[in-house]
């Protein structure tokens, strides 16, 4: 019988030991996965962008406000501000001061629709471009939960949540451009932008009355392009 001394025996776990790890080392040589790539704004012609929308007929079957949480704790839930606070803060013209619960106090803003100058903050409401109930017409309906809530907070493109006057924005209520525009004249070429540029950024499909009605906006507003990023 082979005696093995402690040196052997020492070579022998060594080896042994290197003979074991040729799997985790390949893993380890291997390069990561790739991220998976950020999506690219997209920029179009305002008619071209009209002529990209999915036609479809809207139904509006189960619809409840609920279905859409909002507002949510934001894009930075350490800030203290939900949605709508870190849209207020985005768009104020003159920065508020911000107290504790995220209160703000002081500050201005543009209301675009209107062409108004709004102070304070509670006099302001964070209107969903494209409404809720219109969204859930338009392809919401068949989509997650978690997915409308995602719309409903949307800060990924500014054009999706706007603050403009408390008036306004119950005028419009859940109307799309075929049945309310915004009563500024100088305001129309950009609400059709940016109309246009939520529903591509989120896929969601337009009616006749309404298609018709963005391409009326479109041959009036030359010059003016929509940008858009896909949503995630």
């Amino acid at each position: 019988m082979m005696i093995m001394t402690r040196s052997a025996a020492a070579v022998a776990a060594a080896l042994a030991l290197t003979l074991s790890l040729p799997t985790a080392a390949h893993a380890a040589a291997q390069p990561a996965a790739p991220a998976p790539a950020a999506a690219v704004p997209q920029v179009l012609p305002i008619g071209v962008a009209v002529s990209a929308l999915p036609l479809a007929a809207e139904d509006r079957t189960g619809y409840q406000r609920t279905s859409f949480k909002h507002w949510n704790a934001g894009d930075v839930p350490a800030d203290g501000c939900n949605t709508r606070q870190e849209v207020l803060l985005a768009e104020a013209v003159v920065y508020p001061e911000i107290g504790p619960g995220c209160t703000l106090t002081g500050g201005v803003w543009w209301s675009y629709y209107d062409e108004r100058e709004v102070t304070p903050a509670g006099a302001l409401d964070i209107d969903h471009m494209v409404p809720l109930a219109e969204a859930w017409d338009s392809g919401a309906s068949a989509w997650t939960a978690a997915r409308r809530e995602a719309y409903a907070n949307d800060q990924g493109q500014p054009a999706s949540l706007v603050a403009v006057t408390a008036r306004s924005n119950r005028s419009k209520a859940d109307q799309d451009p075929a049945e309310w525009l915004p009563p500024s004249a100088d305001a129309l070429c950009r609400y059709g932008a940016e109309w246009t540029a939520t529903k591509l950024r989120w896929g969601l499909a337009v009616d006749e009355a309404e298609r018709d009605r963005l391409w009326d906006i479109a041959a009036g507003c030359g010059g003016t392009d929509v940008e858009f990023t896909p949503a995630p």
